[in-house]
């Protein structure tokens, strides 16, 4: 291989390497084990983890701890699954592909929207290409979200319209008053529901005054919300996204996360992603197959709608499957018990002395801000010598709250655990 290349000893191929950036001393390693001293060390390491069924969590601020039933895991873990990649041969497929079908069809009647795709990487690319979606519809340059938006999304956001020629522009209180910011040069406003902060929005005027200009409204939804919550199609939204980490898949140190995406009709030719349809074969059996694909490897690049390079089959799969398991009542069951037990939590915490809600007149569905006398990363290191997970600290994002937390509660938290997080909170603020 050296030689074909032209040079005589691999030490060749670092020169070009700056000094100041190369490895030039030995790795403190352990000396070479066989294969069964390797896994009796690596038994020892594993066993020094903290296991996080240990603790009780309270972070969410985007990515959710929600009970997932173990069929979840056992099945979306079959071979036939997991090791799928992208369906391109339907015939060899038609399990996955059903099972994508399914899936579309679930995010439709979860939306109430006509359309709905094979999934996207997560939720923050999901609203970046469903701007860029009705950007390139309207022919408008100007893309409007609230304040109250998920910061890691309106930092994607920002990067994906930065270098494509559109405007984001961030709004204070954009529910309040759309009438003064939508206009003739908005391509689309995007709402979030619940918003970062937790805080249910009231966003039929602004879809009304979007569409009077001739601006398309994005709805990023929590899909768990969807159980007692309006779908967005009531509100006449035209795009509707959001992360679907919360159905069946775990928290995962972050990742991997699933995007949600649908849309009306009228917009297919401009759909991102891929889409499954059913059909009849030349002997009358059903049977699935890719119907829509509009990304640049797949049709002529000028003509792509979407350079997303594949999708989360694997976690559409676990979110098929735990929709199928939980059903109707289940799903409607669990979002209750998110607002039931969230907002007993609030009220609990809020009588603290020195806590106080960040939002005193918003309504809160399973996350809740609060303003408290201490530091927020002090507090969460105190809980955490109690095995409690605190909330999720918005100095990071948001100074000018100064001393402040986002709280989560899902339908996993018992009233027991709520009532001890919030002696545990009440005892470190007072000490």
């Amino acid at each position: 291989m050296l030689k074909s290349i032209g040079i005589d000893q691999f030490s060749e191929l670092l020169e070009p390497i700056p000094v100041s950036i190369q490895l030039n001393r030995l790795l403190d390693l352990p000396e070479p084990l066989d294969e069964y001293s390797l896994t009796r060390t690596l038994s020892e390491l594993a066993d020094k983890n903290q296991s996080g069924h240990n603790y009780l969590s309270f972070l969410g601020a985007g990515i959710y701890d929600h009970f997932r039933p173990a069929v979840v895991a056992q099945l979306s873990g079959r071979g036939e699954f997991s090791t799928s990649y992208t369906p391109y041969q339907p015939e060899l497929s038609q399990g996955m592909l059903q099972t994508l079908y399914e899936f579309q069809t679930l995010m439709c009647a979860l939306t109430g929207m006509d359309l709905a795709n094979a999934s996207m990487y997560d939720g923050a690319t999901a609203i970046a290409e469903a701007a860029l979606m009705a950007a390139a519809l309207t022919g408008r340059k100007d893309v409007i979200i609230p304040s109250s938006i998920h910061p890691h999304y309106k930092q994607v956001l920002g990067a994906y319209l930065r270098w494509t020629g559109y405007n984001l522009r961030t709004i204070e209180r954009l529910y309040d008053h759309p009438e003064k910011v939508l206009d003739e040069n908005t391509a689309c406003v995007i709402i979030q529901n619940p918003d970062f902060f937790g805080n249910l929005c009231d966003y039929k005027q602004v879809i009304e005054k979007a569409h009077s200009v001739g601006a398309l409204a994005i709805v990023s939804a929590d899909p768990i919300s969807l159980g007692i919550l309006k779908p967005p199609s009531e509100y006449d939204a035209d795009i509707v996204v959001g992360e679907g980490q919360s159905l069946g898949s775990p928290c995962g140190f972050g990742g991997p996360l699933l995007g949600f995406f649908a849309c009306k009709k009228k917009f297919l030719r401009h759909f991102p992603g891929r889409i499954v349809g059913a059909t009849l074969d030349g002997e009358g059996r059903r049977g699935y197959t890719m119907t829509l694909r509009t990304r640049e490897q797949d049709i002529r690049r000028e003509k792509a709608t979407s350079n997303i390079c594949t999708n989360q089959t694997l976690l559409a799969v676990a979110a098929t499957i735990y929709l199928s398991v939980i059903g109707k009542s289940g799903l409607i069951q669990a979002a209750d018990l998110c607002l039931q037990k969230a907002n007993y939590a609030k009220t609990r915490l809020c009588s603290i002395s020195g806590v106080q809600p960040l939002f005193p007149d918003s309504k809160s569905y399973k996350e809740f801000a609060l303003r408290i006398p201490i530091s927020s990363e002090r507090l969460n290191r105190e809980l955490l010598k109690e095995r409690i997970m605190g909330g999720y600290p918005l100095n990071h994002y948001f100074p000018q709250y100064g001393n402040s937390m986002l709280v989560c509660v899902t339908e996993t938290k018992s009233r027991v655990d709520i009532d001890r997080f919030v002696q545990a909170v009440e005892r470190i603020i007072q000490s």
